[in-house]
């Protein structure tokens, strides 16, 4: 019976939507995390009367014909960029975006990755590193030397010197953003890399048209809504058992069948 085949298909798709929600739960206290949302298509559809074909006793049209559904597929788990809210640390090393944009990242492999997670400090050296140890391009290097340190909305990191009266401009961090955010590989520990998908990097300065502020002694906190989560899993939940009644009801059907004589 289809019934088995198609039910088997909802059941599939519903353990992915549970598999999403959980991610998202999980890294509800993840700094920079976006949110996922699972999307679903239906499969082909096998016609029993093909819409349109003429009737084989009078000729005439069929006015919509008989078609059977297949089932159901993943078809993308769209990533959702809204902006999370800002949660202050006091820590002169940490950085949000407010607005577009995502922090680039050199890793040890020479490839860039892009991030909205700015819980940057210092290496042995001095220079603005993530929590990973992988430098924050542009390779930004803070003096032994200074007593205090100042990123503005525009992205320069000010440096105050002993012995000297202005703050000394020791770098200018700057954003990337993307054509199409969503094609951004995720790669762990709050990290992304270009692809076809999302086009090419566009670099520009904080503040600049079209990229957000640096705020300085901030992170981005998740932008997960527990209350929506939590719906949905409820919502994923009763599908999932639906599809398994449909599955216990075709069973039954199949098993009255057999015991006919």
């Amino acid at each position: 019976m289809r019934s088995l085949h198609v039910a088997a298909t909802g059941m599939m798709a519903q353990q992915t939507n549970v598999e999403v929600i959980s991610n998202n739960i999980a890294n509800i206290s993840t700094t920079g995390f976006k949110r996922r949302r699972a999307e679903f298509q239906d499969l082909i559809y096998q016609n029993l009367r093909r819409t349109g074909s003429q009737s084989a006793d009078t000729g005439t049209v069929l006015p919509s014909g008989a078609q059977v559904g297949l089932g159901v597929r993943t078809a993308a788990v769209y990533r959702i960029s809204e902006q999370g809210n800002l949660q202050q640390t006091e820590n002169r090393f940490d950085l949000a975006i407010r607005g577009n944009g995502y922090f680039q990242i050199q890793l040890p492999s020479g490839e860039t990755a892009y991030t909205r997670d700015g819980t940057f400090g210092l290496s042995a050296e001095g220079t603005i590193v993530t929590a990973e140890g992988f430098v924050v391009q542009p390779g930004i290097t803070i003096p032994a030397n200074a007593r205090d340190v100042t990123i503005n909305a525009t992205g320069e990191v000010l440096a105050k010197i002993d012995g000297q009266t202005n703050p000394q401009n020791v770098g200018q961090i700057q954003l990337a953003i993307f054509a199409n955010e969503g094609g951004l590989e995720a790669i762990g520990d709050n990290l992304f890399l270009a692809t076809p998908a999302s086009g090419e990097a566009q670099q520009g300065a904080p503040g600049a048209v079209g990229y957000g502020q640096t705020m300085q002694g901030f992170i981005e906190t998740s932008n997960v809504n527990v209350v929506q989560e939590i719906t949905a899993l409820i919502t994923a939940q009763r599908a999932y058992e639906m599809n398994s009644r449909v599955i216990t009801a075709s069973d039954e059907m199949l098993s009255t069948l057999t015991r006919l004589r």
